[in-house]
């Protein structure tokens, strides 16, 4: 069973428990976006919504979409997937003006909808894998319109946000039964603001609510994002001439391997001593050609997914513009090699306190990138680190 049929399976139950209690929670005052009364912003967090078409995600009862439409004079689409829950909501509420309830799957009613004005969900998100639900609420709004999300952010055990995108298990509490096991999306704020952004919102405001009672652990989140408009598919782009650009600029590579032993080491035909890398060559990313020159000179085999590039480094020679991109391998597979076509083996460990002299000059500059307390001489270069890049701490050796 997957998580959404699991979180199906539980809140049919919970609605068929409510049903056969008769419990109707009565329509608020004031919207609130936490289980707990005065508790943070009401519906102004939705703007201006008189007479506009606003949706209700995993809509309950449907007391908020009443009082959205009661009190506000909004036009107001409950959706919800559980056949119990749905039953509530027509139930107490099939007559109230200006109020809609549809038992479906939000994608798929998203699918063919006309594009609404505004779009909330008060706890209910989290049920639903937000790879699936907010592509489909994006196609679902119109430009500019803004989607409010209340999430659980951390639990009654005090068990905080996930720092992955994966659903993971939450007990429901109930009264006179025992908990509901759920799956939830239970994730960190920034996890929400990037999956947001990714599928088209901007995240404007992201506020952490704590539970009245200071002894109670439970928080909840609440994102306030907005719909960015539309964008053409493509931009189109061509070259300013037909003639190939002067070649001004070489661009390389060089892998940097720590083990207990110390870095890799390999002697050119030249003498020089050197990381294992080269060119990077026409049509590859930087981390495929880390990967080939390390698998070409020393035989050594990784992963994509073991190479963190540091950065940029920028110097001439002769007038060619000469472009180094230092990596750190965390893990890799065999032992080193000398190839008999490369121009570089006799692959050696060499302690960092002990670096021989005559190192390579792109490998001294990448060394001192990656360890600028390292006693390496070497020509002056422009190092640039990326933002996404390794710490300057050891790999992990072979896997």
């Amino acid at each position: 069973m997957t998580a959404e049929d699991t979180n199906t399976h539980a809140w049919q139950i919970y609605g068929r428990r409510q049903l056969a209690r008769a419990c109707t929670p009565p329509v608020p005052d004031r919207l609130g976006w936490t289980p707990w009364e005065g508790i943070g912003p009401g519906a102004e967090l939705l703007g201006d919504i008189t007479g506009r078409r606003v949706l209700d995600v995993g809509s309950g009862a449907g007391h908020h979409a009443v009082h959205l439409a009661q009190a506000h004079g909004a036009r107001v689409t409950g959706i919800e997937l559980s056949p119990t829950q749905y039953e509530r909501a027509v139930s107490a509420h099939a007559e109230v003006g200006g109020v809609e309830f549809v038992r479906a799957d939000v994608t798929e009613y998203l699918a063919g909808a006309e594009p609404f004005d505004a779009a909330y969900a008060i706890g209910t998100l989290a049920f639903i894998d937000p790879h699936r639900s907010l592509p489909a609420l994006r196609m679902g709004l119109r430009p500019g319109a803004p989607l409010i999300l209340s999430l659980l952010h951390t639990d009654l055990h005090g068990r905080g946000p996930s720092t992955e995108v994966a659903p993971r298990e939450q007990m429901i509490p109930q009264r006179d039964h025992p908990p509901l096991p759920t799956q939830m999306w239970v994730l960190a704020p920034r996890l929400w603001e990037d999956l947001l952004t990714t599928y088209g919102f901007r995240v404007e405001a992201v506020d952490l609510l704590p539970h009245p009672d200071e002894s109670a652990r439970v928080v909840q989140q609440l994102i306030r994002a907005r719909r960015l408009p539309d964008r053409r598919a493509s931009v189109s782009s061509r070259p300013r001439g037909t003639r190939a650009p002067a070649v001004h600029a070489a661009v390389g590579v060089g892998a940097i391997l720590i083990s207990e032993q110390g870095i890799l080491l390999g002697r050119h035909r030249r003498g020089t001593l050197e990381l294992p890398g080269g060119s990077v060559e026409a049509g590859e990313s930087l981390e495929d050609a880390v990967l080939r020159e390390l698998a070409e000179e020393t035989g050594l085999i990784a992963r994509a997914e073991d190479v963190g590039l540091l950065g940029t480094l920028v110097d001439h020679v002769e007038g060619v513009l000469r472009v180094t991109v230092g990596a750190l391998v965390h893990a890799w597979q065999g032992r080193p090699v000398t190839r008999p076509d490369e121009n570089v083996g006799d692959w050696t460990w060499c302690p960092l306190d002990q670096l021989p002299d005559g190192l390579f000059v792109c490998s001294a500059q990448i060394l001192t990138a990656w360890r600028p307390d390292l006693p390496i001489d070497h020509p002056p270069a422009h190092f640039t680190r990326f933002a996404s890049g390794p710490a300057a701490a050891p790999g992990n050796g072979p896997f």
